[in-house]
Formats: C-alpha cells, sequence, structure tokens
C-alpha cells in the first residue's frame, strides 16, 4: 500500500500527459493521413492556444474565455491551412514541409514578441484546477478528467469519420487523393475540416496541459508537440487509435522514469523509442504497409 500509494501520482500524470498527448498526435495523424505532410507548427499552435487564455482571462470571465480560446485556435489552424499549405498544394512535398517549418518559427517568434519570452502564469480554470486525494495520493482533478475525456472526444471522433459525410470524404482523400478529386470530392474543405478537428483537438488538449503545467512560454509546444509526433509515428501514423494508444504508452513510461529518479532521461527515452520503433516496425503500431502502385 505504502509502494502504491508512493508511485500512484507518477502513475495518474502518466495517464493525464499520455491523454494530452494523444490530443495533439490526432491532429498530426489526421493532416499526415489526407496530405502526407507532417504539420510542425501544430505544437505551435497548442502553445497560442494556451497564450489566448492567459490573456483572454484578463478582459472576459473564464466561462466566456473558454470558448473563445477554442475558436480562435480553430480559426489559426484553418488560416495556417489557407495561408501556408493550400498554395502549396500542387507543390514538391520538401516546399510544404519548409513552409510548416516556417509557420512554426513564426508563431513562436510572434509569442516571444508578444511575451517578451517571459513565462507566463496560465489562469486556474475553476473545478479543474482543484486538488483532490485518491488512495493518499494528491493530484489535480484535471488528472483524473483527462483520459475520460480524451477517449470520449476520440469516440465521437472516429464516429464522425465512420458515419458522416465529411468522414466519408475524408477516407476517401487518405486512400487516394488524386481519385478522390475526380470523383466530386470538395477537397479544400475536407483538408479544413481536418486542421479544424485538430486545432479544437489542440486548444483542449492546451487547457488540460497548461491546467497541470502553469507556465506558458513560447517554446511551451515544442516539446508535447515532438512527443505528440513520436506517439503518432509509434502508434502508426495515420491511425487515430495507434496515436491515441502511442501517446499513452509514452506519458505512462515518461513518468514511470520519473517516479524512479531517472528524471534527466524522460525524454530522452521517448526518442530512443522512436529510433527502436523505426527500426524494428517502420509503419508503427497500427501503421499499413503501403504496396507502391506500378
Amino acid at each position: 500500500m505504502d509502494w502504491l500509494s508512493r508511485n500512484l501520482p507518477y502513475l495518474m500524470a502518466g495517464i493525464s500527459v499520455g491523454g494530452q498527448y494523444a490530443l495533439i498526435a490526432i491532429g498530426y495523424t489526421m493532416v499526415y493521413g489526407i496530405l502526407r505532410l507532417i504539420n510542425f507548427a501544430h505544437g505551435d499552435i497548442f502553445m497560442v492556444a494556451g497564450l489566448i487564455m492567459v490573456y483572454a482571462v484578463t478582459a472576459v470571465p473564464m466561462y466566456i474565455a473558454i470558448p473563445l480560446v477554442i475558436v480562435a485556435t480553430v480559426l489559426l489552424g484553418f488560416l495556417v491551412e489557407r495561408v501556408a499549405y493550400k498554395p502549396l498544394r500542387s507543390a514538391p512535398r520538401m516546399s510544404v514541409m519548409i513552409s510548416a517549418i516556417g509557420v512554426s518559427y513564426l508563431l513562436q517568434n510572434l509569442a516571444l514578441y508578444i511575451t517578451g519570452g517571459l513565462s507566463q502564469q496560465y489562469p486556474a480554470i475553476p473545478w479543474l484546477s482543484d486538488t483532490v486525494t485518491i488512495l493518499g495520493a494528491t493530484t489535480k482533478r484535471v488528472t483524473l478528467v483527462t483520459p475520460f475525456l480524451t477517449l470520449f472526444l476520440v469516440i465521437v471522433l472516429v464516429l464522425l469519420i465512420k458515419y458522416t459525410k465529411i468522414g466519408m470524404a475524408m477516407r476517401a482523400a487518405s486512400k487516394d487523393f488524386e481519385t478522390s478529386q475526380l470523383m466530386g470530392i470538395k477537397i479544400n474543405s475536407v483538408i479544413s475540416m481536418t486542421f479544424i478537428i485538430g486545432s479544437f483537438l489542440a486548444a483542449i488538449g492546451s487547457m488540460l496541459f497548461f491546467t497541470n503545467y502553469t507556465g506558458v512560454t513560447p517554446t511551451a509546444g515544442a516539446m508535447p508537440g515532438l512527443k505528440a509526433f513520436v506517439a503518432a509515428v509509434f502508434g502508426g501514423i495515420g491511425s487515430i487509435p495507434g496515436a491515441v494508444i502511442g501517446a499513452f504508452i509514452i506519458g505512462i513510461c515518461e513518468n514511470i522514469i520519473r517516479g524512479l529518479g531517472w528524471t534527466t532521461f524522460s525524454d530522452a527515452f521517448t526518442f530512443a523509442l522512436l529510433i527502436v520503433i523505426l527500426i524494428a516496425k517502420p509503419t508503427g503500431l497500427f501503421g499499413e504497409k503501403v504496396t507502391d502502385k506500378v
């Protein structure tokens, strides 16, 4: 029992942070599934969502600030796609990737200019920020809410992709981009919707993440973004369940490593895992084996 109460906080934190990584990883995996593009700016959209909340609560009450953050983040994701990626639709893959890296640095530097590089204190969200005790372990309520909220959002997303018209269009575009265009699917609408869903999940993820780790800096999205990307690759990029499972595994493992007192190596573990996975199973846990058509 003593061992459990000592290690339970790390396990709960692992499940919680895994859920937060999962919400970011879905954005990576959905965009890659359709555009075959790694949206390197996705982690920075997550960081901007955190900053919007910091400044929003100074002007409006929390119950207005939360929907405002979600709407502003979704708009930002939509704008990034329209401005940085849409004009390069027929350009070589490398050009789009360079554009994504450019957007990432642009958002980071804008945040640096606005905040002066100082860490901003994330506001306490009522109820989520409350402290609770479970089996003698003290934690914030957000730690308990995150895995359930993540699984609920993933189920809703899977149902949306499976049973709605836009979901069918997304699946068609991910299978064969050119043919789906010829079949009359409005590809720009499908891609915009993908970015909107990804940004919405990043906004929710940012609220959960920064409620736990309250300092928002211009580079705050870089490491969670990278780990979410690793989770997406680990699970099999293009697979939503794979990204979620990969994120939970990474979150739990890195917090167990911290619990063992090897905090220095917790980040290194994530990237070592990526190398092992790419060597052993390049398509990831749930990735489909791609066969090139001749």
